[in-house]
């Protein structure tokens, strides 16, 4: 029986490669399993739905590689902001109406690599009524809290987690930095931040492997109690960007070399919680 279906697309050079992987990136899909080989490079970045779809009669508007957002407005405003950075040449369409029900934008981050983004006119049709938070970090203050040790791990979580806070919008001078010995002070400074500080959100980030004693249980037991119990008390979102792991290379896979960077998810978390705060704050309304 079919397993999987995957498009496998040439990305042409060395350097349409890496930007190619980084468009996708900025757009949120999540990164698969890829292969580095001699030979070969490949990146992977899956989706939660995958379809082959067949059709009579008058043809839809679309080009390339096919994606399905539920925010196209926020997908077009990551686009945006990418070629912006990365690629200003590039190409990218308006948002247009479709024939059917639908609003559609195609772009091009690299030659010959073409893609439609497409949401339903009525974002609800076939879903239940949910409130979702926007990725879009325009307007937001964040703190972020990193823990030294293992600092070759925490340093490449902070990259991650700056690299997604500002691909998605937020002001270098709207995010403020706090660097503490360990994870063990991490919830103490998240406290000082919330307190002293006008921030929209606190991302912590930290690792802590497990040794031969029991110090990784309690250390990890009260970090995560404290980060919870701040949230709880002070209304303000705090992600979770504390690595639990058994090895170095577990921690090394989970700061971008193998499993993606836990940084990156833990700030792409708080944006989307300070956006749905915002919604929620107004009785549910966009």
């Amino acid at each position: 029986m079919v397993k999987a279906v995957t498009f496998l697309s040439a990305a042409g050079s060395p350097e349409n490669f890496e930007m190619l992987r980084s468009f996708f990136s900025a757009l949120g899909l999540e990164q698969g399993r890829g292969w580095d080989e001699p030979e070969s490079k490949g990146a992977a970045f899956l989706a939660p739905l995958g379809n082959i779809e067949f059709f009579t009669g008058r043809a839809p508007q679309l080009s390339g590689i096919i994606v399905e957002v539920t925010n196209l407005d926020a997908a077009h405003q990551a686009a945006a902001a990418w070629l912006k950075a990365y690629a200003p040449a590039a190409s990218l369409t308006d948002i247009e109406d479709t024939h059917w029900k639908s609003r559609l934008f195609t772009v091009e981050p690299v030659p010959g690599h073409k893609l439609t983004f497409w949401a339903f006119t009525d974002p609800l049709r076939g879903k239940p009524v949910a409130i979702d938070g926007d990725l879009s970090a325009a307007g937001m203050k964040f703190g972020i809290v990193v823990a030294r040790w293992n600092a070759v791990i925490t340093d490449r979580l902070l990259e991650g987690a700056l690299d997604a806070l500002l691909r998605s919008g937020a002001r270098r001078d709207d995010i403020l930095i706090v660097r503490v010995p360990g994870a063990w002070e991490i919830p103490m400074a998240a406290r000082t931040i919330t307190d002293k500080n006008s921030v929209d959100a606190i991302i912590p980030l930290g690792c802590l492997i497990r040794g031969e004693t029991a110090h990784y249980e309690a250390i990890y037991t009260e970090v995560a109690r404290g980060i919870g119990q701040l949230q709880q008390e002070t209304g303000i979102p705090h992600s979770f960007g504390v690595l639990t792991c058994e090895n170095l290379e577990q921690a090394l896979n989970r700061a971008g070399i193998k499993a993606g960077n836990k940084g990156f998810e833990a700030a792409i978390a708080a944006i989307e919680m300070v956006s749905l705060n915002r919604k929620l704050s107004k009785g549910g309304r966009a």
